[in-house]
């Protein structure tokens, strides 16, 4: 018998995770369930909505199956899912999206699985806003965490018996960050050479799926470019309702419906509790029970098959109506099925040679200073010179102001031709930028790694 954390959630979250704990113990599934609170439901006593003995209970055993919680947009608590993903680092999101017999979708062939790095990109929530004009929020992309969910993808693909990774990425404008992304998944590629592998620009993948998507198999990128396009993979198959979600790192694996929390239909018997129950089926997958696994899955299908189906799938059943018609078939065909455990399919993700290291040289510095018009920063401190101003990404200085609008938020860049810049040097560079009058906000530091360059251009320097 295995423990799972069950989080029960927000809105129809209690009412789905009823639902799927009655069909689990149809099939017998092997599985105890430890009932912790997430999200809205105890947020008067725990703020941040995630309370620690939540934590510590997925900790300890390793499993949780999660119903939706509630995320306030603009205001309040963060994200319990990305908190949840970030405290225990559950680095790898895995989205698969099938085909429904019996859901009625545009395509009849999709077959897919978007793997997405979970816990760095944007999704890292490192935001600041500079004047009360300007935020900036920071797009983290390292070499290890690339690394490893590109790993994570190939050893995925290799165990689930796929044949082709995909990397979807933005290498073409964010040259730094997805670049690094890129060049961590070819490394990992070169690697794995048994298996095909390719990569594409986000954009064409987004073209491409909903223009083809029986074009591919396993897609691998970063946090963001992922969090969209599984939403639009759901959408190819009937729409989040139906799309499952696991969140996999090296010590637990939390097993998630990714839809949002409805409170407006909570209460009223019209959840549908697909999405949960096929993120039960990826957790019965993961310990190994294939058969249990492909028994619910079977009974599940072959009700949809009948027609009993909820509301938002076209049907006219409500969520115990759907339920038990699982609970049905599942008794009829409970003997098809070996409900033992297998082998599972253990997926093991090296750590090694995930970093790199190389000669590192400071040769400027990128000083963004608080300006209602063209800054007049100090053309040299010692030996920095000001090479170039931009605004909004757009070069603004040495040459003639472009058209557009211009925003409080300047970037001074500093260069130097001696070598080396010491911290004294910008030490100084900062206070003659501010004995100049100019309100400096933020610094960046410009190096270059075995003499590569490894900062951005102004767009037109």
């Amino acid at each position: 018998m295995h423990k799972v954390v069950l989080i029960k959630g927000d809105g129809i979250g209690p009412e789905i995770a009823d639902a799927v704990v009655e069909i689990l113990a149809a099939a017998q599934a092997p599985l105890e369930f430890v009932e912790h609170k997430a999200g809205l439901s105890c947020i008067e006593e725990c703020p941040s909505g995630l309370p620690e003995e939540t934590l510590d209970a997925i900790k300890e055993h390793g499993l949780a199956l999660k119903g939706p919680t509630t995320t306030p947009i603009g205001t309040g608590h963060k994200s319990v899912n990305v908190t949840l993903r970030k405290k225990l680092d559950l680095y790898a999101n895995v989205r698969p999206a099938r085909t429904l017999p019996g859901v009625k979708t545009r395509f009849d062939n999709v077959d897919l699985i978007i793997v997405r790095e979970n816990v760095e990109d944007t999704y890292a929530g490192v935001e600041h806003s500079q004047t009360p004009n300007v935020a900036q929020g920071l797009k983290l992309i390292t070499r290890p965490g690339s690394m490893k969910i590109a790993r994570y993808a190939f050893e995925m693909t290799k165990a689930i018996g796929r044949k082709t990774v995909t990397a979807y990425h933005k290498a073409n404008i964010h040259k730094a960050t997805d670049g690094l992304f890129l060049e961590s998944f070819k490394q990992v590629a070169s690697e794995n050479s048994d298996v095909e592998s390719n990569d594409i620009l986000v954009d064409n993948a987004c073209m491409q799926l909903v223009s083809r998507p029986e074009q591919f198999d396993v897609l691998v990128g970063p946090n963001l470019y992922g969090d969209i396009l599984s939403d639009l993979c759901a959408g190819l198959v009937g729409g989040l309702g139906v799309a499952p979600g696991a969140n996999i790192g090296d010590n637990c694996a939390v097993f998630e419906a990714v839809h949002g929390s409805a409170p407006d239909i909570a209460g009223k018997g019209l959840a549908n509790p697909t999405a949960l129950l096929q993120s039960a089926i990826m957790l019965l997958q993961h310990l190994g029970y294939t058969g249990i696994a492909e028994l619910v899955n079977a009974a599940m299908i072959a009700t949809m098959e009948a027609g009993i189906r909820t509301k938002d799938l076209g049907g006219e059943a409500n969520t115990a109506e759907f339920t038990q018609a699982i609970v049905e078939r599942i008794e009829a065909m409970k003997g098809e099925y070996s409900l033992d455990r297998s082998e599972a399919a253990q997926i093991s993700v090296s750590t090694e040679n995930i970093t790199k290291d190389a000669d590192v040289k400071v040769v400027g510095v990128d000083v963004f200073v608080r300006s209602n018009g063209m800054p007049q920063a100090p053309k040299t401190v010692g030996n920095l010179s000001l090479q170039m101003m931009s605004n909004r990404g757009t070069k603004v200085f040495p040459g003639p102001t472009p058209d557009g609008m211009l925003v409080d938020a300047f970037c001074c860049r500093y260069r130097t031709e001696q070598g080396d810049v010491s911290n004294e040097e910008i030490s100084a560079l900062i206070n003659a930028i501010s004995e100049a009058g100019l309100p400096w906000v933020h610094i960046e530091k410009l190096q270059t790694f075995d003499g590569e360059q490894a900062f951005s251009k102004a767009q037109g320097e």
